[in-house]
C-alpha cells in the first residue's frame, strides 16, 4: 500500500461533503494515494516479491504471471511484462487481464484452469491498481470512492497437478452494462489527438443506483452458485471476502444470504475500493491478523465495470 493517507476530513477541503456523509454511505474513512513515482507496475512489483518471500520462492519458479487492472503502467507493453522483468521471473510468459474490479477473481480462475490442464506448476495472479489517476476529485460522488495498491497470490499445482486449495471459480459478463462503470477515454473510439466531446471523458464514471442493485443481486447469484457447486452451507464458509466496494453494499449481501458478522471482512474503511487489488490486499490483512487459518474454506466475490462479476472458493 502507498504510504500517502487521504482521509474523509482531506475531501471536505475540496469538495462539498464531509466524514460523516462520506462513512453513511460507503463505510470508508480513508484511502491510500501513490505518489508520482509509484505507478501500476511499481505497486504490483513490490507485491510480487512480497508474495515470493512469503512462499518462500525464487522468481524463476514462476511460470506464469497475470495481472490484473484497468490503470495499467502503459497501452502496452503489459504491466505484467514489467513485473516479470522487475523482480526477475526469467522463466514466465506473463499478461494483463482487464476486468475492473472483478480482475483478481477473474485471474485466479485463469491461473486454476492453466494448473489444472497441467499446462503449468506456478502462476502468479496480482491485483494492482493507480485509480487516483484517473478519478476526477471535482466529483464528489465518486472520487471519495477510490484508493491505489495491489496485492498478490501465488497458485501452486499438488501431486495430481491440481490447483492447491482452489475448489470453485465462477465469472460472468454483461457488456450491454457498461454505461453504469466506465472511463470513456483514451481508446481506439475516443483517441489520442482528437478532441474529447468532454474533457472529463478520461475519468472514471459510475452510475451508483445502478452498481448498487445489481451488485446486490449479482453477487448472491453467485454465493448460492458456489455454495451449491461446492455442496456447502453458509455456515461452512470461514471467512467471506468480497471485493470492498461499499460497506453497504457488503451489509446487504451478508444480510440476504445470512452471513454473521464474524464471517465477513471488510477494510474498506483503511483503503478504500482499490478495484481489482482490494481482494488480495483483503486476503493478505485476513491472513495477518489471524483471520484465517488451515483447512479454513474462504469465499472471494467481485463487481466491476464490464459488466463483470465473478467468485472463487479457496480451501486454506
Amino acid at each position: 500500500m502507498p504510504e500517502t493517507i487521504l482521509t474523509n476530513e482531506d475531501f471536505a477541503k475540496m469538495v462539498e461533503t464531509s466524514d460523516e456523509w462520506i462513512t453513511t454511505r460507503t463505510g470508508i474513512k480513508q484511502r491510500r494515494i501513490a505518489s508520482d513515482e509509484q505507478t501500476t507496475a511499481v505497486l504490483a512489483s513490490e507485491a510480487a516479491r512480497r508474495a515470493l518471500a512469503d512462499a518462500g520462492m525464487q522468481a524463476d519458479e514462476l511460470d506464469l504471471i497475470i495481472v490484473a487492472t484497468i490503470t495499467p503502467e502503459m497501452v502496452f507493453p503489459s504491466t505484467a511484462c514489467f513485473v516479470q522483468n522487475t523482480i526477475g521471473a526469467v522463466n514466465a510468459w506473463a499478461f494483463d487481464l482487464s476486468a475492473a474490479c472483478s480482475g483478481f477473481v477473474y485471474g485466479l480462475s485463469i491461473a486454476q484452469q492453466f494448473i489444472g490442464a497441467g499446462r503449468y506448476r506456478t502462476a502468479m495472479v496480482i491485483g494492482a491498481e493507480t485509480l487516483s489517476r484517473i478519478t476526477d476529485y471535482t466529483d464528489r460522488g465518486s472520487c471519495i470512492l477510490f484508493g491505489d495498491g495491489a496485492g498478490a497470490v501465488i497458485l501452486k499445482a499438488d501431486h495430481n497437478g491440481s490447483s492447491m486449495g482452489v475448489m470453485y471459480s465462477t465469472a460472468f459478463s454483461d457488456g450491454g452494462g457498461w454505461t453504469s462503470l466506465h472511463c470513456k477515454a483514451y481508446g481506439s473510439r475516443y483517441p489520442v489527438g482528437k478532441p474529447l466531446p468532454d474533457p472529463k471523458m478520461v475519468y472514471m464514471t459510475i452510475n451508483g443506483k445502478e452498481v448498487y442493485y445489481t451488485a446486490v443481486r449479482r453477487i448472491v447469484e453467485l454465493v448460492k452458485e458456489c455454495l451449491e457447486k461446492c455442496d456447502l452451507d453458509v455456515k461452512d464458509i470461514s471467512l467471506f471476502i468480497p471485493h470492498q466496494m461499499n460497506a453497504r453494499i457488503i451489509e446487504s449481501v451478508g444480510k440476504r444470504l445470512n452471513f454473521n458478522n464474524e464471517q465477513i471482512f471488510i477494510n474498506i474503511d483503511k483503503f478504500g475500493n482499490t478495484s481489482a487489488a482490494s481482494i488480495p490486499i483483503a486476503f493478505n490483512e485476513a491472513r495477518q491478523t489471524g483471520r484465517l487459518k488451515k483447512n479454513d474454506i474462504v469465499l472471494l466475490v467481485a463487481f466491476g465495470g464490464g459488466l463483470t462479476w465473478g467468485a472463487n472458493v479457496i480451501q486454506l
